[in-house]
């Protein structure tokens, strides 16, 4: 693919086995030091989603396109990563943080991938805008739309007060607009706005 030819494993400027030494290298000490200086749940959501990236996504990617709602989940897991570190627990607000970036990627990358349909193809990845271009702009759509219903759910779970809808509403409204005309139009412009 275009967009991954110069990565330095694609290049063979580092070896497979470099590669997974390095990953190994950073992930294990990773782990553990989250597991043991913050706390075993934001260490077990670590790990979790590495395999999730690792052993689910990754493959998925030349097979199915349900990558894509599991890339978002691996997406997903950092903030309440952050959440589950402050607090210790596992709390309606952390899943509320974690929900925000899982929707927000739909509109982000659905709308990238758009525009980058003929290079996934010829790389043999089964993305949405490949397989089912229409599901494609209707996923994106969906889920800029759900950013609003969040965003309400927030200070009805005690995460923040009232302005914070009203003042993300306008953004969230915008977002929704361009992901509407990405639905209607389905071209590039669209898609990249």
């Amino acid at each position: 693919m275009n967009r991954t030819k110069n990565r330095p494993l694609v290049r063979g400027q580092i070896s497979p086995l470099h590669a997974v030494s390095f990953a190994l290298a950073c992930g294990i000490p990773g782990v553990a030091l989250l597991t043991l200086a913050v706390n075993p749940l934001t260490g077990f959501l670590g790990a979790l989603n590495i395999f999730l990236y690792t052993c689910i996504y990754t493959p998925l990617k030349r097979l199915s396109i349900t990558n894509t709602w599991v890339g978002a989940v691996v997406g997903a897991i950092p903030p309440v990563m952050g959440w589950t570190a402050a607090t210790g627990c596992l709390e309606p607000g952390a899943l509320l943080m974690g929900g925000f970036l899982y929707s927000w990627q739909f509109p982000h990358f659905n709308a990238l991938s758009w525009n980058l349909r003929e290079d996934y193809s010829r790389g043999g990845y089964r993305m949405m805008s490949v397989t089912h271009p229409g599901m494609c702009k209707r996923v994106a759509l969906r889920h800029s739309v759900g950013l609003i219903g969040l965003s309400t759910l927030a200070p009805v779970l005690d995460v923040t007060t009232w302005t914070f809808p009203v003042i993300s509403l306008p953004i969230n409204v915008y977002i929704s607009y361009l992901a509407f005309r990405f639905y209607r139009k389905g071209d590039r412009n669209s898609a990249r706005k």
